[in-house]
């Protein structure tokens, strides 16, 4: 197809850079044009001519054709100086999500490596999540990913989201709100981070006009008001500037005022509590030269003609940002007796600044798309390599998103190793921060800290230029107490995560050796390995055998129970006389409960239970089985008729087999939608802190569970034990609720209580 407009009320206009790209696609007799060029020239055509074919028809919410945000995002890509296959994936990075096209259809069509590209862009819109949590950070997980696999993913990700931005006016306010958070949150500081100021800063001014719109009006009038004073007091500077510049004979590439970005003067009001009059350096001057000796040089030349303000310069030559940003920052006193900032840096620093990491390909080109790949054994990206270390270690949505938020804001703090090594923290950390972002291993076996050759204590909060050393000792463990001072979310994680898996460890050492005396040696690493022992621990209410050994480990089930299941489990598939045999078990035979069988009667909507039509009964308090649990009934001695209770109840071990009655839930009664539920009894072992008993209920609300009752109790180790008692519709919703309390970093143990029946 041709490069032409569509037929639409709202026309859409192939941009110049386009149309130059199709004719150097044609160029086939010019001797100018190079293989190479003409190759990329078709393959960015190519991409513009599929997408606009698959999104023909389709509309943004403007009114505008679809193909128009695409082009832009292709255009914003080109102007950072992607290669062909960035700007392809420009172009296609939404048909896999809107179009019936598939990721192996465009890998068919445009190559691997566009592909990739917008395989790692394409959002989880075909996919369930429980809620828009949980959808929201998968798709953070998966860009992650995307990203340690190639660094070019988020910057096509990041093109996408200014586009959005900038035409966010046609959504409704509370759509317009969501995406401008997350804005604020996620992408604009991933823009910081890897070092594109250009984006950075129009993400947070686009953020800033829709989040507080009326502070955002208010300082935009301010700013333009006092703009042709401001331009006239900056004019005369820069003349100065460059006089005294020549006289020094420093060339210069650029001398330039620019005033600062509206979302940082507002952070600067907010952060300070002044005025907008209140604010002198709202612009600043900037200087670029050609070397790095003329950025000091051209330092001595400022500071001689205006007076420093003491404590307001900065080497960022010296002392990079970790997103490799460099320049020297000072504020002087200027020709109107108000602060100024200069910024001095050289024209490669500039690129790098407005460019981050896009200037590597853009600047500074080496011939080949894997100069622009990335791993995360990079030392620039060990940000992104702590990220993608909690992939495993976070589950829950909600803190996985937190923490990630806290952690992409750039550190404020540079201490060294001893080696001289400079590493990034965040305001406040102390030696255990740093021990954490050395490694975890060193962060767990941390047993003190020097700091500046002396000895400090592990909160000590670190300052800049601090020479940290970490003392480590074998057996030194991680405490609790840290987490009260750790500022860095790396940090707080390996913490809790020690404190989960070492518990965890101890107490399937523990179970393992319950089971094994009671069981005997023989036979018994073979008997763990079995299908038998998965299948009594399934029967349990336990996913693997590990989880059943750590819960007779720490006693949510008893030593009693685990072997009769074990014992039914072996029975159902060997015969009678081989059972002592296989499990090599003491002489004392243990009573086997009786598998209750289902009636076959026809299902009654006037009774959740069927087997009980028109007699006494009640659901037992010891076990409280919900819908979707094996049952079974035991006639009492009481007035209370028959009591319900769970298969492997204890209490019913010891009841005579002509005392159970068969019986089963009622699903009838269940599709019929009444909102019936169960009481259970819940215990939570965490590790105490603020707000952790809010995330648990939170979790309970997502699912509609009421609490009738809640007691927490702390302890001096600062673990706290939280009993709830929840009403719960059936085994389903159990499980689903159990299973993202346990995701709860904070949470070392979570059992289903049970009690003796009266």
């Amino acid at each position: 197809m041709h490069l032409t407009a569509p037929t639409s009320s709202t026309q859409f206009v192939v941009p110049d850079w386009l149309q130059e790209c199709l004719h150097t696609r044609r160029g086939t007799s010019d001797p100018a044009v190079s293989e190479s060029a003409r190759a990329d020239a078709d393959l960015i055509c190519r991409a513009f001519e599929f997408a606009y074919q698959l999104h023909e028809g389709q509309h943004r919410a403007s009114g505008e054709p679809y193909i128009i945000h695409p082009v832009a995002v292709a255009g914003l890509l080109r102007d950072l100086g992607g290669g062909s296959a960035m700007i392809a994936a420009g172009f296609l990075h939404d048909v896999v999500e809107d179009t019936n096209v598939t990721a192996e259809e465009l890998g068919d069509r445009f190559g691997e490596e566009v592909k990739l590209l917008v395989e790692g862009v394409t959002k989880l819109s075909k996919f369930n999540f429980s809620s828009k949590t949980e959808r929201q950070a998968e798709n953070f997980r998966r860009m992650f990913l995307a990203m340690a696999q190639d660094i070019r993913v988020i910057v096509v990700k990041l093109a996408d989201r200014l586009h959005n931005m900038r035409t966010l006016e046609y959504l409704p306010d509370v759509k317009r709100r969501q995406i401008a958070l997350e804005t604020r949150e996620i992408f604009a500081p991933l823009a910081n981070r890897l070092g594109i100021g250009r984006f950075k800063w129009e993400l947070e001014d686009l953020t800033f006009k829709y989040l507080e719109p009326d502070s955002y009006r208010q300082i935009q009038e301010l700013v333009a008001e006092k703009r042709i004073d401001r331009e006239a007091g900056l004019a005369q500077t820069v003349d100065r500037l460059k006089l005294r510049l020549d006289q020094a004979t420093i060339s210069y590439a650029d001398i330039s005022g620019r005033p600062k970005h509206l979302y940082g003067i507002y952070q600067k009001m907010q952060r300070q509590q002044k005025d907008y009059n209140e604010i002198y350096d709202v612009a600043a001057i900037r200087i670029i030269v050609n070397t790095n000796d003329e950025c000091y040089r051209a330092l001595a030349v400022v500071h001689d003609m205006f007076r420093p303000i003491p404590g307001r310069f900065k080497d960022y030559i010296g002392l990079p940002k970790p997103n490799r940003y460099q320049s020297l920052h000072t504020v002087v006193i200027g020709n109107t007796g108000r602060p100024l900032e200069v910024q001095i840096r050289t024209l490669a620093m500039h690129h790098i600044a407005e460019y981050g990491i896009a200037a590597h390909w853009k600047y500074k080109e080496t011939g080949g798309s894997s100069s622009v790949q990335m791993t995360t054994t990079d030392e620039k990206f060990t940000w992104l390599r702590q990220l993608l270390d909690w992939q495993n270690d976070l589950k829950d949505a909600q803190e996985y998103l937190e923490n990630i938020k806290d952690d992409l804001f750039d550190g404020d703090v540079y201490v060294f190793t001893p080696q001289g090594d400079v590493i990034s923290l965040s305001r406040g950390a102390t030696p255990v921060d740093f021990a954490y972002r050395i490694h975890t291993e060193v962060g767990n076996h941390c047993a003190g800290a020097r700091v500046n050759e002396r000895m400090a204590t592990l909160d000590t909060p670190l300052k800049n230029g601090d020479i940290v050393e970490i003392l480590t000792q074998k057996n030194s463990r991680p405490s609790l107490d840290w987490l009260n001072f750790v500022v860095t979310p790396g940090a707080r994680n390996r913490i809790r995560q020690w404190y989960k898996r070492s518990n965890r460890e101890e107490n399937i050492a523990r179970g393992r050796e319950m089971l094994e005396r009671e069981l005997g040696k023989n036979g018994f690493e073979a008997l763990l390995k079995s299908s038998q022992m998965q299948t009594t621990a399934e029967r349990c209410n336990y996913h693997s055998v590990d989880d059943l050994l750590a819960a007779v480990g720490y006693g949510e089930i008893t030593l009693n129970t685990a072997v009769n299941r074990l014992r039914e489990a072996i029975k159902a598939q060997q015969p009678l006389a081989k059972l002592a045999d296989s499990l090599s078990a003491s002489s004392q035979e243990l009573p086997l409960l009786p598998i209750a069988k289902v009636l076959p009667l026809q299902p009654s909507a006037k009774s959740p239970i069927i087997g009980v039509e028109g007699l006494l009964y009640h659901i037992a308090g010891c076990c409280t089985p919900v819908p979707g649990e094996a049952i079974i009934g035991v006639v009492t001695r009481s007035s209370r008729g028959i009591s319900i209770h769970r298969q492997g109840c204890p209490n019913v071990e010891s009841i005579p087999g002509d005392r159970l009655v068969p019986v089963s839930w009622n699903t009838a009664d269940q599709d019929q939608g009444r909102p019936q539920t169960y009481p259970v009894d819940i215990q939570i072992q965490v590790i105490d802190r603020v707000g952790v008993l809010k995330d648990i209920l939170s979790r309970l609300t997502d699912n509609n569970i009421n609490v009738r009752n809640a007691q927490v109790k702390t302890f001096p180790a600062q673990t706290a034990i939280i009993d709830l008692g929840i009403d719960i519709r059936n085994h389903e919703q159990l499980e689903r609720t159990f299973s993202q309390i346990r995701k709860l970093s904070d949470v070392l143990n979570l059992r289903r209580l049970s009690q003796v029946e009266d």
